[in-house]
C-alpha cells in the first residue's frame, strides 16, 4: 500500500477540516472529548449524526448505492482522524457499522428499502440483542426461544448487556428456533420492533454511574417472519458475517493515537514526583512511548484489513486480532491516564460528564464541584468503562482461541 498523501488527499483533509470547523459547536466538541464511552452522550451523538447525514457523510464506509462515500482508504483514515482531533461525538455503531452491513448482504429488498434509509437519518435506531444471562462469549448457547405461529415468530426470553435499549426503537436478535445436532444450528437472526407488546427494558448501572445498558425481557412477543434476516435456522451465518464488522471492520487506531497524544499534553501539565513535567519523567515517558508505538502498529494492521475488505477479500481471523489489540491498547491508555491524574484520579465523580453536569456542556450546566481538571475528573470514569472492552464483542480469551484454531491450526 502506498501511504503517501497525494495532493487530492491533502485537499480532502482541508475540506474535512473546513466542514468540522463550520459544524462542530463548542457543545458538541465538549461532548465528544469528554464522553466516557461511545454510548454515553446519546443526545450529542444523534445531533452530530443529523449534521453528517445532511452532508452525506453519516456512513462513509457503506457502498455508494446505499448512501456511502466513494473514498479511498486514505480518505477514510483522514476523515476518522480529523473527526477525533476536532472532538466530534462518536456515532453509535449498532446500526451504521454493524447490522446495516448484514442487511445489505442478507436482507430482502423490502428490508433494505425500510431499514437502511432509517439507519442513516436515525429514525431507525438499533440496539443489539446477543448476550443472555447464560450465553455470553459462548453465544451459540443462547436459549431465547422463537416459536413459529402462522406468519409470526413468538419470542420469549431475555437479553442482557443490551446497550442503548432504552433509546432504541429496533433490536437485532439471535433467537433459538430449533434444537439441532450442533448448537450453532437452529439459530435465527431476527429484527424486532422495540415498541412491540411484551417487551420490558430494565436498565443496568455501570461502575461509572451511567445507565447505557439494560436487560431486555420478551414475553410472548409476536414478530412477523418477514423480519427474519437471512433464513430461519441459519442466523449463525449472518451473525458471523456481522462480527467481522463489530470486531474489526472499523478503524480504532486514529482515536487511540489521539488519546495517546492528548495524554502526553495532559501529563505535561502535571508535576512529577521528582519535579518537572510528568511527561518528561523517564518512567512515565517510556510507558507513553510504548503506547504510541502500539497505536502505530495497530494502524498498519487495520489498513491491511480494510484493504482486504475493499478488494472483496474476507480478512478472516485478523478481525479477532484487531479486536484484542485495540481493546487492550485502549485499556492501557486509560490506565496510564488514571496514573497521570494522580490524587484527582482517585475521586469518583460520575456526575461530572452527565448532561447538565459541571463539565458536560451539551445542555445548560448545573452547579457542581469537580476535583481537578476536566480530564482528571473523567480519568477514572474512562478507566471503569474501558474494563468492558476486553469482554464485549466476544471476550479476548475467545478471540485468542479463534486465532489459535484459524491462524495457527492448533
Amino acid at each position: 500500500m502506498d501511504m503517501t498523501w497525494s495532493d487530492a488527499d491533502i485537499a480532502f483533509r482541508d475540506e474535512v477540516r473546513e466542514f468540522l470547523d463550520a459544524n462542530l459547536t463548542s457543545e458538541l466538541r465538549t461532548a465528544g472529548r469528554l464522553h466516557t464511552s461511545v454510548y454515553s452522550e446519546h443526545e450529542a451523538s444523534m445531533a452530530w449524526q443529523a449534521i453528517l447525514h445532511e452532508r452525506g457523510w453519516a456512513a462513509p464506509a457503506w457502498p455508494v448505492e446505499y448512501g456511502g462515500c466513494d473514498w479511498t482508504l486514505t480518505q477514510h483514515y483522514i476523515f476518522s482522524r480529523e473527526s477525533v482531533l476536532a472532538g466530534a461525538p462518536a456515532l453509535s455503531p449498532m446500526g451504521i457499522r454493524m447490522v446495516s452491513h448484514a442487511i445489505m448482504a442478507f436482507g430482502t429488498q423490502e428490508q433494505k428499502d425500510f431499514f437502511l434509509p432509517g439507519i442513516l437519518d436515525a429514525s431507525v435506531f438499533f440496539c443489539q440483542g446477543y448476550s443472555e444471562p447464560e450465553a455470553g462469549s459462548d453465544l451459540a448457547s443462547l436459549s431465547m426461544a422463537a416459536v413459529s405461529d402462522g406468519d409470526d415468530l413468538v419470542v420469549t426470553g431475555s437479553k442482557i448487556w443490551t446497550t442503548h435499549a432504552s433509546e432504541a426503537n429496533w433490536i437485532f436478535c439471535l433467537v433459538r428456533t430449533s434444537k439441532q445436532e450442533r448448537k450453532q444450528q437452529g439459530i435465527t437472526f431476527l429484527l424486532i420492533d422495540m415498541n412491540s407488546p411484551g417487551i420490558e427494558v430494565q436498565p443496568l448501572v455501570f461502575a461509572s454511574g451511567e445507565q447505557v445498558q439494560a436487560q431486555v425481557f420478551f414475553d410472548g412477543v409476536r414478530v412477523p417472519k418477514k423480519n427474519v434476516l437471512g433464513k430461519i435456522d441459519d442466523g449463525w451465518t449472518v451473525a458471523k458475517y456481522l462480527l467481522v464488522f463489530e470486531r474489526g471492520g472499523g478503524a480504532a487506531a486514529p482515536a487511540l493515537q489521539v488519546m495517546v497524544e492528548q495524554l502526553g499534553r495532559d501529563a505535561a501539565q502535571v508535576t512529577a514526583p521528582g519535579g518537572g513535567p510528568l511527561s518528561e519523567d523517564p518512567a512515565f515517558a517510556h510507558k507513553l512511548a510504548d503506547l504510541a508505538v502500539r497505536a502505530k502498529i495497530l494502524e498498519v494492521l487495520e489498513y491491511r484489513s480494510l484493504a482486504a475488505m475493499t478488494s472483496g477479500i474476507d480478512p478472516g481471523p485478523i478481525a479477532s486480532m484487531l479486536k484484542i489489540l485495540g481493546t487492550e491498547l485502549s485499556q492501557a491508555i486509560t490506565t496510564l491516564s488514571l496514573e497521570a491524574a494522580g490524587p484527582h484520579g482517585r475521586v469518583f465523580q460520575p456526575h461530572a460528564t452527565r448532561p447538565g453536569g459541571p463539565i458536560s456542556q451539551y445542555t445548560a450546566p448545573t452547579d457542581g464541584y469537580v476535583s481537578g481538571e476536566a480530564w482528571q475528573a473523567v480519568a477514572p470514569l474512562h478507566y471503569f468503562n474501558d474494563r468492558a472492552g476486553s469482554i464485549y464483542a466476544g471476550s479476548n480469551e475467545i478471540q485468542r482461541n479463534i486465532l489459535a484454531k484459524a491462524a495457527l491450526g492448533l
